[in-house]
């Protein structure tokens, strides 16, 4: 069984006992489901736009402890002071040590910059749950989902007016999703079977992608001259977390990244 198997039937106990204690109803009704999500999309479109999507990541499963000794805000208010086009947020707690908790938190903080809420998902309460909870984005990994599943998930969250960053690691996932026009796609360096980083990954997988669609290099960015790089080959998006994470300050960290950028 790889991680990535482990990770997802751990996830489909976990969230069928969720939905066993909370409802939907709930859900629909809390305070931040009424509000409009703002838009990834448009962020990384945005003229001078940085692209970079920081993430907040305390653990993984390959890496074991990142950085256990920073907040959310602290890190939230540097990433922000940073000036990213995003911020991503693990909520998944058995592998990397997230909570819903983290996003909310961010959110008290971040109400100008889109949110993306990183976690597995594998039903339609999870994108439902996440709006609720503030998230802007959500994550769905065509590796872990059936073609029509990543149809349907993208229309139920385009339905609740969030945007969607599917993520594809080879051909095949590419393959799945069945329209790509206009859509934010991602492309994991990182292969979560090996969980090896190869940069090289993103480069072949980029030119069978559209330019009509958004294209998000994500994992192994450590230097940034890789951006200006991938920057030729049609990225508009850059998913850094480690990189960050690792450092002492990871919002410092960021801005320092961010002024080496071409």
């Amino acid at each position: 069984m790889t991680i990535l198997e482990k990770i997802i039937a751990f996830k489909k106990k976990e969230v069928a006992k969720i939905k066993k204690e909370v409802s939907l109803q709930k859900l629909v009704e809390s305070p931040k489901f009424k509000r409009t999500p703002i838009s990834l999309k448009k962020s990384l479109l945005e003229v001078g736009s940085t692209g970079i999507i920081a993430e907040f990541k305390r653990q993984s499963p390959s890496k074991g402890i990142i950085n256990d000794k920073v907040s959310v805000t602290e890190v939230t208010q540097g990433y922000l002071d940073a000036n990213v086009a995003a911020q991503s947020i693990l909520t998944d707690t058995s592998f990397f040590g997230g909570s819903i908790a983290d996003l909310l938190e961010a959110k008290t903080i971040n109400q100008y910059k889109p949110i993306l809420r990183k976690d597995f998902v594998i039903d339609g309460f999870q994108i439902v749950e996440a709006k609720a909870i503030g998230a802007d984005v959500i994550l769905l990994i065509a590796t872990c989902l059936t073609s029509k599943e990543l149809k349907n998930y993208g229309n139920l969250a385009a339905d609740l007016g969030m945007d969607v960053l599917y993520e594809v690691h080879s051909q095949e996932d590419l393959d799945k999703i069945s329209d790509l026009d206009n859509k934010i796609i991602g492309i994991n360096n990182r292969n979560l079977k090996t969980f090896e980083v190869d940069l090289e990954h993103s480069i072949k997988l980029a030119n069978q992608i559209p330019d009509t669609s958004i294209k998000v290099s994500e994992s192994g960015i450590s230097d940034p001259r890789i951006i200006t790089g991938l920057k030729e080959y049609g990225f508009q998006g850059f998913l850094i977390g480690e990189n960050f994470m690792k450092a002492e300050n990871p919002g410092e960290a960021c801005q320092e990244f961010i002024n080496q950028i071409g």
